[in-house]
């Protein structure tokens, strides 16, 4: 009986060792999956960018045809208004990912509330295509 009785617990071992693994297998293969894709921010008008004039348009002009800044920064009696528009695109399978983030910036500089200076980054073009993960 002593022997049967061995027998058995290691038969259940070894089956409970199994379900563990194959539970741990399922579960990093479902969670190993994982694409995400967000945007922050508004798009641009060129016509709005445009309009924004150095030594002629002030704060209130700016603000009311982009509305508020992102971002206010003062820097060497400058303020400066950042608006941005971010495009993020994320995937993970198993251990290999890609991220990629397509982004503008807008800088509006002010001294004494008139506009100084306009910087504007030009999105890159798309990428072309790439074997996901791989490529450049």
């Amino acid at each position: 009986m002593g022997r049967d009785n061995h027998a058995s617990r290691v038969a259940r071992h070894i089956i409970a060792s199994m379900l563990v693994a194959a539970v741990l297998l399922e579960l990093s293969v479902l969670t190993g999956c994982a694409f995400v894709r967000g945007k922050y921010g508004d798009q641009f008008d060129a016509a709005d960018i445009e309009s924004i004039k150095k030594g002629v348009s002030t704060r209130t002009e700016v603000a009311t045809r982009l509305g508020a800044p992102d971002r206010i920064i003062e820097v060497n009696e400058h303020e400066i208004f950042q608006y941005y528009n971010y495009d993020v695109k994320s995937g993970t399978l198993l251990f290999l990912s890609r991220t990629n983030i397509k982004g503008q910036d807008l800088y509006v500089f002010f001294k004494n509330g008139v506009v100084d200076d306009v910087v504007f980054g030009k999105p890159k073009p798309t990428p072309e295509f790439q074997f996901w993960p791989f490529g450049d």
